[in-house]
């Protein structure tokens, strides 16, 4: 194997690649990443048996061939070359040579035979879509995922494809948040997986370098091609993103979506995350909670703790119905908050014992359970 390639770009491709590699693998070849050098580019892939990825760089090929090296020791050293050019070279004992300027580095290797290949997809389930509009609709729900190990089945979001639509779903037991968006595809495709957390980060770190993207998956795993955009980074082609997908059946989520119309606010949300958050400037941990109460016109937003004192905040919405007063996490207010970008968010209450909801005129809302008034 040998090839010349830019600096940069190489160090581009390896952070692409680099975080799929856990720091404690169970077995050294999933240290490494495999490059195979071919055509006018060469592959980086990388796997942890969870989930794995592969990404293309542009490279001048000299010599086809393929090498596994360890991921982040050559990533590292890559990024200190002195030059821009970089030429690999590998010898028959599964040893690399790269040099670059006056430097050059001897790394040892593991042949390709020993990686795990990443599993291949036919096309039964698999869906087209924009990246900025899945990118979007993971922001609106994945900070609503559980961390809670015991609770599996909550440590991810879950998808729907089902009427005509995909449905993204979150939720820790104590909030849950739901955005849906028309998507074509033929009835008899949809189905649901649900994407576990690591999944989740990964895939928002992908998303945006380019348009299109492809989903297809079946019971155990779920594939995304993501394509790049040709760009100065050097990427070529698509980003190809593999993963197992938490296996069991999501909780019935529509059984927490309130079913009757409570007192409907309309508030803006900037303005409303910046009361909450400077409101929860003097909440403790013991006493983390602000109120939040509606009075004519008025929507007040208090806190205190023994620790630090208290706040309050007023603005003025449109609102003629009963007083009503209901406390919340306040963090659990702003996460909605701040991950939406449309201005105008409507917010639902009932009670000071009923759940609250955020709502946008896109399919979108966000269930909050009250914390208890004493």
């Amino acid at each position: 194997m040998k090839f010349k390639i830019n600096r940069d770009h190489f160090t581009n491709g390896l952070q692409q690649v680099l975080n799929v590699v856990g720091s404690k693998a169970t077995m050294p070849i999933l240290s490494n990443v495999l490059i195979e050098a071919e055509g006018d580019h060469i592959s980086l892939t990388t796997t942890n048996l969870d989930m794995g990825i592969r990404c293309r760089i542009k490279a001048s090929v000299g010599e086809v061939g393929a090498i596994t090296l360890p991921v982040r020791k050559l990533a590292t050293i890559v990024r200190e070359l002195p030059n821009l050019d970089v030429q690999i070279e590998s010898s028959s004992n599964h040893q690399i040579k790269i040099t670059s300027g006056g430097s050059i580095f001897r790394i040892m290797g593991i042949g390709k035979e020993e990686f795990p290949p990443l599993p291949e997809f036919s096309d039964e389930k698999a869906f087209q879509m924009e990246q900025s509009q899945l990118s979007t609709m993971l922001k609106s729900v994945s900070y609503a995922q559980s961390g809670d190990e015991t609770r599996y089945i909550l440590n991810g979001v879950y998808f729907s494809f089902q009427d005509g639509k995909l449905t993204l779903v979150a939720t820790d037991g104590r909030r849950l948040a739901l955005i849906a968006k028309e998507l074509e595809f033929p009835a008899d495709q949809g189905g649901n997986i649900i994407l576990p957390a690591k999944t989740v980060a990964e895939l928002l770190r992908l998303l945006e370098k380019g348009e299109k993207l492809k989903i297809a998956f079946n019971d155990r795993r779920v594939a995304f091609q993501i394509y790049t955009d040709d760009d100065e980074s050097g990427f070529v082609g698509d980003t190809f993103l593999v993963s197992k997908v938490v296996e069991g059946n999501y909780p019935n989520y529509q059984q927490v979506i309130p079913k009757e119309t409570h007192q409907r606010i309309k508030v803006e949300r900037e303005l409303l995350l910046q009361c909450v958050h400077r409101a929860a400037l003097v909440t403790s941990e013991k006493s983390n909670s602000v109120k939040i109460k509606v009075s004519n016109n008025l929507l007040e937003i208090t806190a205190s703790s023994p620790d630090f004192g208290e706040a309050h905040e007023s603005l003025a919405i449109s609102y003629s119905g009963p007083d009503l007063q209901v406390a919340f996490n306040p963090q659990f207010v702003m996460d909605p908050l701040k991950a939406l970008s449309k201005d105008e968010v409507f917010f639902e209450v009932k009670d000071e014992v009923s759940p609250g909801v955020f709502k946008t005129l896109e399919n979108f809302l966000c269930v909050i359970m009250p914390v208890r008034l004493n």
